[in-house]
């Protein structure tokens, strides 16, 4: 058999195959987060990213699907096919949607903006890479709440930004007070310290005048004992001469 016409019972090979949903490659993986919140009046982006075995080929398209909560029915909202993005017509997002996928980085995503209730519901995204084209979609589901009224939030705001400018305050006066209070303490502990060195220094010197004073104090006494020791020997001397010329 000619090389050429086992290529093309190959190729029809491949072709029955994905015909009867049989991939000769492994399937595409699809994935989004499970779910994402938003608020009234803002934008929520919707991830979707893909793997896939083959090359991204120029044939690749990535669809995504609404169904509204408490609905049974879903609805096509957007489509990428030959390159292009495809808002379609119909629904309540048509106008609010953007495009911010890149296929080439197996990223299709996409923004709604001006959230409502009426966006609460499960989107679904899509992939398909032929000839890679077997694989689940992938649920992301959308949650819109309430949002904060635009006065509420600058008083709330305003409360919480005076709650902490006064903790700030009030610790910034804790370590100011702790610092002029160590501060005195520091300057009362040196006067103290130095009070304590004057007595001492005081204390040697009265010693020490003290112990030089003693020695003054014995001589003058031992003086003062042999001056009255020599006149009470004169005095008597004197009373014996007197009684013998009275003789």
């Amino acid at each position: 058999m000619a090389p050429g016409a086992i290529m093309d019972g190959r190729l029809l090979l491949a072709g029955m195959m994905v015909v009867l949903g049989l991939s000769p490659t492994l399937a595409i993986h699809v994935y989004t987060p499970r779910e994402v919140y938003g608020t009234v009046g803002s934008h929520v982006t919707l991830s979707c990213s893909f793997w896939s075995s083959e090359w991204i080929s120029e044939d690749i398209s990535i669809t995504w699907h609404f169904q509204a909560e408490g609905s049974r029915d879903s609805i096509s909202i957007f489509h990428y096919a030959k390159g292009q993005p495809y808002i379609d017509d119909v629904g309540s997002f048509k106008e609010r949607m953007e495009w911010v996928g890149n296929p080439r980085r197996k990223d299709g995503s996409i923004v709604i903006h001006n959230l409502d209730y009426t966006d609460n519901g499960t989107f679904t995204c899509d992939v398909k890479n032929p000839p890679d084209i077997v694989g689940k979609s992938s649920q992301v589901t959308l949650y819109v709440l309430e949002k904060v009224p635009t006065r509420y939030g600058v008083v709330l705001g305003s409360i919480i930004g005076g709650a902490l400018l006064l903790v700030a305050l009030l610790v910034a006066l804790f370590y100011l007070l702790r610092f002029c209070w160590l501060r005195r303490q520091a300057v009362l502990q040196r006067r103290l310290s130095a009070m304590e060195k004057g007595k001492l220094q005081r204390s040697a010197k009265d010693a020490s005048k003290r112990s030089r004073q003693a020695p003054v104090l014995y001589a003058m006494l031992d003086h003062s004992r042999g001056t009255k020791a020599a006149t009470e020997k004169k005095a008597k001397g004197t009373s014996g001469e007197s009684r013998k010329e009275k003789k």
